[in-house]
């Protein structure tokens, strides 16, 4: 099972205002591995490299809008960055509406995809809980939006926003299988606007969701909100993993 990455949207306050001392104190943790939003890379992508280099981190991924304008600045800051896969964060709720919606919401990400390829760049989406509690012909939403996507596109699921969108995650992994390159790894209540928790101490069968999951998937913790210190929630998160790789 592949060492655990962060996803930076954890910690998104402290990385604006103290990103040296943050990111050290990620490797202090034991990550080796963030994934940063562009909103978090900033203007400066040159300077944002420097520091994960000085803490002796590398990104996994960028997470980025390559749905629309910005998709210039934001291939441009994953290659300075050093990763070469961008994963689009969300499509609102209204994109899987109706059959229509969600065909066109497919339609955008293949496209962004053929784009994401001529800058050398692979191409992933990232699921909320709206995607699976929306149904479109018997089915949930997600599922009619994955099979319209084109072959290269790449899936990062959400284990948790899955979960809360009622599927059961362990069957959704093994459904959509090599496909997900990524997972966003976190635990808690299971519900909307709950605080999460440390992984292993919430209610997702963990265990069984890594177990599902390709091997060689990224393992990326994100805790959107925790009650608590975030860092002592990601170092029990961090420690949680590592037992479960060892």
């Amino acid at each position: 099972m592949p060492v655990p990455a962060l996803q930076l949207y954890s910690l998104r306050a402290e990385i604006a205002t103290r990103p040296d001392t943050t990111l050290r104190s990620i490797a202090e943790i034991g990550f080796r591995a963030v994934e940063p939003t562009a909103g978090l890379v900033g203007d400066d992508p040159h300077a944002f490299r420097d520091a994960l280099a000085a803490a002796g981190l590398t990104a996994s991924s960028l997470h980025g809008p390559l749905l629309d304008e910005r998709r210039d600045a934001v291939a441009a800051a994953a290659e300075v960055i050093g990763t070469d896969t961008v994963i689009i964060p969300a499509i609102m709720p209204e994109g899987f509406a109706d059959r229509a919606s969600v065909k066109e919401s497919a339609r955008r990400v293949n496209e962004a995809a053929s784009w994401a390829a001529t800058a050398g760049l692979r191409l992933g989406y990232h699921n909320h809980h709206w995607e699976l509690t929306q149904v479109v012909a018997g089915r949930p939403a997600f599922e009619l939006f994955t099979d319209l996507l084109e072959a290269e596109v790449l899936l990062e699921v959400d284990v948790y926003w899955a979960a809360v969108g009622g599927a059961d995650v362990p069957e959704l992994l093994a459904r959509l299988g090599k496909r997900v390159s990524h997972l966003h790894v976190k635990d808690g209540p299971g519900t909307v606007d709950a605080p999460m928790t440390a992984v292993g101490s919430g209610t997702l069968p963990i265990p069984a969701i890594l177990a599902a999951a390709p091997p060689g998937a990224w393992r990326i913790v994100e805790l959107d909100r925790c009650d608590g210190d975030m860092l002592d929630a990601l170092a029990r998160s961090h420690r949680y993993l590592a037992g479960l790789a060892a």
